[in-house]
């Protein structure tokens, strides 16, 4: 278990050095997924082709999240979020030596690793900078649900703008100078975070067993799967659908149409995810929960995955009746902003409660446990995304995320209960 008899640090100096630390890898981790994602659909890929670019990514996230909990309580949070940190750094070297000269099959194998080795350092920075904000939050007036409101909602907002950088920086730089270019710039900010990280963060112990990381928490383990089918949800028609479809859309095939669709999908990706990010913060205000009991949270989180569920089936039905029409794409544009609004305010209350439910000595395990499922959820949109679109096109898509979303509130029902 976490070995909590180190000093308490200044909470807040700690707070903002970790989220300082997880918004510049998130940043680059946006920018990368956007880079990848347009350049190999430029490149003539299909959307099964480049849902396996990252489905590693995914997989890896899954395995990390499921031993980082327990690497945390062993060797203690300033180390995972280095190595996290770090991890990126080297896999964004490594893509740089992507060369075109390569076939398919050698660049989609090559990629995935890359990609895979980006999912461990992903969710090592993800794991460390979420347990962190349980230990260091106050503990009256409502303070962990604002404080992992607000750093879960910042990071996401930076997220956005690294979706927007990814495809800027692809249509003004190319492919390799971009990824030079956030490498250099992540191994200057790790530098920063390792010299002004204060110290009293737990340092771990030995005596962590791995066999731990497994909850025997009711509420832990059904809001990892409500989590699960929450974020699949999401990935099913972002990932891969919606970009391919806005590409198909806008794009005329010529280099200066490439061009122009990448800035568009970038910008609506990275308003998207920015928006969702400033929700998330805010999202205790809009519940009016800054003093709810968890009880009260509960009940709010069952009711908003709810709510989440009927916006793809409205979605599928304008993509059936209109086709590929103009009137289609604002709808898309609409629909898909309100349920980035709706999944936010989903995503914040489960983040809230992951943390509510695991107690201090076991706070990283829990946390470890409950993100190696929101990757699962993740993983599974992704293949999902790739496969129905490629079956049945966006409305495929749609479905299958409204019934995502029905199965997450089926396993919200049962949190609070015995």
């Amino acid at each position: 278990m976490t070995n909590l008899s180190t000093p308490k640090p200044d909470g807040l100096a700690a707070y903002i050095t970790v989220t300082a630390a997880y918004w510049a890898f998130m940043l680059t981790d946006g920018a990368l997924r956007m880079l990848v994602l347009l350049h190999f659909n430029g490149l003539g890929f299909s959307p099964i082709q480049l849902a396996y670019l990252f489905l590693l990514y995914e997989v890896m996230g899954i395995v990390t999240n499921l031993s980082a909990g327990w690497i945390a309580a062993r060797f203690g949070l300033t180390s995972t979020l280095y190595a996290g940190l770090t991890i990126q750094i080297v896999a964004l070297i490594a893509l740089a030596q992507l060369d075109p000269a390569w076939g398919v099959t050698a660049s989609v194998i090559f990629v995935m690793c890359v990609q895979g080795a980006s999912g461990v350092a992903k969710d090592l920075s993800k794991m460390s900078s979420k347990s962190a904000v349980k230990l260091l939050a106050p503990k009256e007036g409502g303070g962990l649900f604002r404080w992992v409101a607000l750093l879960t909602g910042s990071k996401n907002a930076v997220k956005g703008c690294g979706f927007f950088l990814g495809a800027a920086l692809l249509a003004i730089w190319g492919f390799q100078a971009s990824v030079w270019g956030m490498a250099i710039i992540l191994a200057v900010i790790l530098v920063g975070v390792v010299t002004f990280m204060p110290v009293g963060l737990p340092q771990g112990s030995k005596k962590a067993k791995f066999s731990q990381v497994f909850s025997k928490d009711k509420n832990v383990n059904r809001l990892s799967l409500a989590r699960m089918f929450l974020f699949g949800a999401r990935d099913v028609w972002f990932v891969v659908g919606i970009p391919v479809y806005f590409n198909a859309v806008l794009s005329d095939g010529t280099a200066e149409g490439r061009r122009e669709a990448f800035f568009t999908i970038g910008i609506f990706m990275a308003v998207w995810i920015i928006l969702y990010g400033i929700v998330q913060g805010n999202a205790p205000r809009i519940l009016k929960a800054v003093n709810a009991t968890t009880g009260e949270v509960v009940q709010k989180a069952i009711n908003w995955v709810g709510y989440l569920t009927l916006i793809p089936l409205v979605l599928t039905t304008a993509v059936v009746l209109l086709d590929t029409s103009n009137a289609l794409t604002v709808l898309l544009i609409a629909g898909l902003l309100i349920f980035g609004f709706v999944f936010a305010v989903n995503s914040a209350v489960h983040s809230y409660l992951i943390l509510a439910f695991a107690s201090d000595e076991r706070v990283t395990m829990d946390v470890g446990f409950y993100y190696m499922s929101n990757a699962a959820g993740r993983l599974l949109g992704t293949l999902l995304s790739g496969v129905s679109y490629q079956i049945g096109g966006l409305w495929l898509c749609l479905f299958t995320a409204a019934v995502m979303s029905a199965l997450s509130w089926l396993a919200a029902r049962r949190l609070g209960q015995g």
